[in-house]
C-alpha cells in the first residue's frame, strides 16, 4: 500500500515576529510544518508571536540576517525588513544593508541547502509610477537618492539578487511584490495609513491627511496576503515571479477616513499636513498574473477588514498595548 502521508516540512521565516510574518507562521504551524522565527524584534513584538511560544514545532531565534545564519530549514521565507517609512527612514544603511546584506545571506543559506527561498518585495519596487495600474513587467519610477531611496532601491537590489542567484546558481526563488496590507498586528506606531486613521480615530484625535487627500492607494486584508504567499510557494520551480499581490480595489485617503471614523463612531477632525517628499500619488496592482499563475484574487472587502482591525486596536489600547504617541515620539523610542 502506498503511504500518501506527506512528511512536515522545517521552515525558516525571517521578520516571523512582525506584522505579515507572525501570521504567516500561525499558516505554516496550522498546516502541520515546523517554524524557526527570525527575528531582530526591530520592528517585530514579541506580543505577536506570543501564542506560539509553547507551541513544540514552534522556536523562536533573535538574529539580524545583515549577519550570516547556519541552520538546517527545507523552505526560507524572506520577510526581515521595517517596511513602514517611519521606521526604515530612521536607520537608512541599516534597512539598505538589511534589504542587500540580508537577502545574500539568505540566498546562500538556500544555494547551500538546495532549499526553495521566498522573497516578499514590494509595490514601491514601481516608485511614483508613470503607468497605471501597476503590471509586473513596469520597470519603475523611483529616485535613487532621496529619504526613501535606502527601502526602495534596496528591495530592487534584493530582487536583482534573487533572479541573478536563479540564473547563475539555479536558487529556487519565488518573489511576490506586496501592495499595501493591513489587518490585526500591525505596529501602531508605523505611520501607516490605516493604522494611524484607526488609532487616530478611536483616540479622538485629528486624522492627518497627507496632502489634498486624493491620493489613492488600494489595500489588501493579512489574511489574503497570506493565501497568495502560500500558494506561490506551492507553484512548480519553473514559476519564480514577480507576481504583484494586492487588491485592485482604489481608495483616496479622504474615503478611507471618512471610512473609519464612520466605523469607529469618531468625533475625530480632519488635519491636513504637506506631502511627503516622493509620496506616490497613485498605487493600484494590476493581478492578472496572480490570478493566472495562483488562481488567486483577495476576497476580503475593505469595510470587513477594517472591522476587525478596528476591533484589534481596540482591545490593544484597552490592555494598554498600543501606544498613541505622535510619529516623532515613535521614532525617539526606536532611536
Amino acid at each position: 500500500m502506498t503511504n500518501n502521508v506527506i512528511e512536515p516540512k522545517r521552515v525558516l521565516v525571517t521578520g516571523g515576529a512582525g506584522f505579515i510574518g507572525s501570521h504567516l507562521c500561525d499558516c505554516l504551524l496550522a498546516r502541520g510544518d515546523e517554524v524557526l522565527c527570525v527575528d531582530n524584534f526591530y520592528t517585530g513584538r514579541r506580543r505577536n508571536i506570543e501564542h506560539l511560544l509553547g507551541n513544540p514545532r514552534f522556536e523562536l531565534l533573535r538574529h539580524d540576517i545583515t549577519h550570516p545564519l547556519f541552520v538546517e530549514v527545507d523552505e526560507i521565507y524572506n520577510l526581515a525588513c521595517p517596511a513602514s517609512p517611519i521606521h526604515y527612514q530612521v536607520d537608512p544603511v541599516q534597512t539598505t544593508k538589511t534589504c542587500v546584506m540580508g537577502a545574500i545571506n539568505m540566498l546562500g543559506l538556500a544555494k547551500r541547502l538546495k532549499a526553495k527561498i521566498f522573497q516578499a518585495s514590494t509595490s514601491e519596487i514601481y516608485g511614483s509610477p508613470h503607468v497605471h495600474p501597476q503590471v509586473e513587467d513596469y520597470w519603475g519610477n523611483v529616485n535613487p537618492i532621496g529619504p526613501r531611496s535606502c527601502y526602495d532601491e534596496g528591495k530592487r537590489c534584493a530582487e536583482t539578487l534573487f533572479f541573478d542567484y536563479h540564473r547563475q546558481h539555479g536558487t529556487k526563488i519565488k518573489v511576490i511584490r506586496i501592495f499595501n496590507t493591513y489587518g490585526p498586528r500591525m505596529h501602531p506606531n508605523d505611520g501607516r495609513v490605516v493604522s494611524n486613521f484607526i488609532v487616530q480615530a478611536l483616540t479622538g484625535q485629528p486624522i492627518t491627511i497627507y496632502g489634498d487627500g486624493n491620493q489613492t492607494r488600494s489595500f489588501g486584508y493579512v489574511d489574503d496576503l497570506i493565501t497568495a504567499i502560500t500558494a506561490m510557494m506551492e507553484t512548480p520551480d519553473t514559476v519564480t515571479g514577480p507576481v504583484n499581490v494586492g487588491n485592485p480595489v482604489e481608495f483616496t485617503m479622504l474615503e478611507l477616513a471618512r471610512l473609519v471614523i464612520e466605523m469607529t463612531g469618531s468625533s475625530s477632525e480632519l488635519r491636513h499636513l504637506p506631502l511627503p517628499l516622493n509620496d506616490p500619488h497613485q498605487r493600484r496592482p494590476d493581478i492578472s498574473v496572480a490570478r493566472r499563475v495562483l488562481g488567486w484574487e483577495p476576497t476580503v472587502q475593505l469595510r470587513e477588514g477594517l472591522r476587525a482591525t478596528i476591533a484589534y486596536f481596540d482591545s490593544s489600547l484597552a490592555a494598554g498595548h498600543a501606544a498613541v504617541d505622535d510619529a516623532s515620539a515613535s521614532i525617539s523610542r526606536i532611536i
